[in-house]
């Protein structure tokens, strides 16, 4: 998206008359595309655009086997019948807002410029918040820290692949080409069909981790430049957070707002020892994940219903900017997602 583009969205001189609104829809669409061009998650989901903020998605699943065998002649009465399903994307208000004095305004060195140039920072670091918000949001847990309050607004893609993805547990082990490995291997028979669309994701941390790993297996990850056809590195592409790790073939996103300081939720006892560590401890926070799922599996919903205000106060002197936007998440299908627990985070 160009900055001229960008800039008729938040030009307030073009939203309701100077003060701010809801954006007409194509100023709406170019900020949705914004928001979600700036983030890595925002083009490895199913984007959903959503005209009321709750929508119910239909689902049909048609099993397996369910062609059978035929005589000649013959009616044996017996029909296929697809079961069908719903799920609900509820998307709960989220709001940003700064503002900006008139000191700042007239003594910065950016002049009239600096109003635009602030607002394309908060719209990134909305874009960044959301993304934070789909993918940590944990509506359970407690506010007491900074950033909770946002975090609090739904449960994001980590807590609904905790409440139903198959999960396997590294029980502190390093990542290593294994765990990719026992995570395919997990992933019910019907969705590897589909293997060309499935995805890994995981932290920075575990990235480095693994390039590490690689290494000392021989095989230097550090250049995408390797001849066509190897199934562990390939040219990472233009995708946002596409590396160029491809395990058994599998594209590795990086996704850096994946936490790399989780605690560990195995015993002591059961801890694994990797090679040339010591056994790892579950109470330190160093811990992340792996997952695997088809990108379609991840349904992300926006209201297109965007508000952007400006407005001047004058007991404070200084112009007052918010934003109003409906954000959800959705799992579609439990079943096709694959997280591995507990990834010992080297780094630390």
């Amino acid at each position: 998206m160009s900055n001229d583009l960008f800039q008729k969205v938040v030009d307030t001189a073009l939203v309701a008359g100077g003060e701010g609104g809801i954006l007409n829809p194509e100023q709406a669409n170019r900020f949705i595309d914004y928001m979600w061009d700036e983030t890595v998650l925002g083009q490895t989901v199913r984007q959903i655009r959503m005209n009321a903020p709750v929508r119910e998605i239909d689902k049909m699943d048609l099993g397996a086997r369910i062609a059978r065998h035929a005589t000649e002649g013959v009616d044996d009465g017996v029909q296929a019948s697809p079961t069908f399903s719903k799920i609900t994307l509820t998307t709960e208000k989220i709001r940003l807002d700064w503002e900006l004095t008139s000191e700042a305004l007239e003594d910065n060195i950016e002049q009239e410029n600096l109003e635009d140039h602030i607002a394309r920072l908060m719209a990134t670091q909305l874009a960044n918040d959301l993304e934070d918000l789909a993918i940590n949001g944990d509506a359970d847990i407690s506010p007491s820290e900074d950033g909770y309050a946002l975090l609090k607004a739904f449960d994001g893609y980590r807590q609904r692949s905790l409440d139903g993805a198959t999960i396997i547990d590294a029980l502190g082990d390093t990542i290593n080409t294994s765990l990719f490995n026992r995570a395919y291997k997990a992933l019910p028979r019907k969705f590897k069909a589909r293997r060309d669309q499935l995805r890994f994701f995981t932290s920075s941390g575990l990235i480095q981790d693994y390039h590490e790993f690689l290494a000392a297996q021989g095989i230097d990850a550090t250049f995408p430049i390797i001849q066509p056809g190897n199934p562990v590195i390939q040219p990472g592409g233009n995708a946002k957070g596409l590396s160029p790790l491809r395990p058994f073939g599998i594209p590795l996103f990086e996704v850096p707002l994946y936490a790399d300081d989780e605690v560990g939720t195995y015993s002591a006892g059961d801890a694994a020892t990797p090679t040339g560590l010591s056994q790892s401890d579950p109470t330190e926070e160093y811990h992340g994940h792996v997952e695997l799922t088809h990108p379609d599996n991840r349904l992300w919903g926006i209201k297109r219903e965007v508000k952007v205000y400006r407005k001047f106060a004058e007991k404070k002197d200084a112009v007052e900017f918010t934003v109003y936007t409906r954000q959800g998440v959705q799992i579609d299908n439990l079943d096709a997602y694959v997280v591995v627990n507990n990834v010992r985070n080297k780094a630390y």
